[in-house]
């Protein structure tokens, strides 16, 4: 079965593996020799390929592949190595495409691809402050009110300019006292 990404086949894969880490917290006894581990479960699986497009068909493959990554969005993926590893959906993390010198037909692709988990609602729905959007508007209201107060102030100050111009000039006139 050839590897898909969506309703994309993934012509000619030459290579493709899987990465797994664990994400542990190390906790030390203050004034203790030994430490403690936390499990903090394990971070998304990502998966690199690479493979080679030829053909006629190449141009439309490398023009559909870099939409789904432009997308940005979760894609279902579809392979025989990921299929023990319970991956279901991938974000495109990175794409790297390279025409393959002398053959125009030829052009290789790199995809690392991150598993997409589905983030997981808040038990208690109660805890969250609903009222902090409109706290968040009436800050900014007040920050935006207070920019358009000081763009008037900066513009009504250019009347002042002759006479204060005027009186510089003749404060550098002035005679400096010296000292002794």
């Amino acid at each position: 079965m050839r590897p898909m990404l969506d309703d994309l086949e993934l012509p000619q894969v030459q290579e493709i593996g899987t990465y797994d880490r664990r994400a542990l917290a190390e906790h030390q006894a203050p004034g203790g020799d030994g430490s403690h581990l936390q499990d903090l479960g394990r971070r998304p699986t990502r998966v690199a390929l690479w493979g080679v497009a030829t053909g006629d068909d190449a141009p439309a493959f490398v023009d559909k592949l870099e939409a789904k990554f432009r997308a940005g969005t979760p894609f279902d993926f579809v392979a025989d190595i990921t299929a023990d590893a319970h991956i279901e959906k991938v974000v495109i993390d990175d794409l790297q495409l390279q025409q393959i010198a002398g053959r125009p037909d030829r052009t290789a692709f790199v995809l690392s691809l991150r598993q997409f988990l589905e983030p997981v609602e808040p038990a208690d729905l109660a805890a969250i402050d609903v009222g902090i959007l409109d706290d968040a508007t009436a800050l900014m209201s007040g920050l935006v009110d207070g920019l358009a107060l000081g763009q008037e102030f900066v513009t009504n100050l250019e009347r002042f300019v002759p006479t204060l111009s005027e009186l510089l000039d003749r404060l550098q006139k002035l005679p400096r006292p010296q000292h002794p």
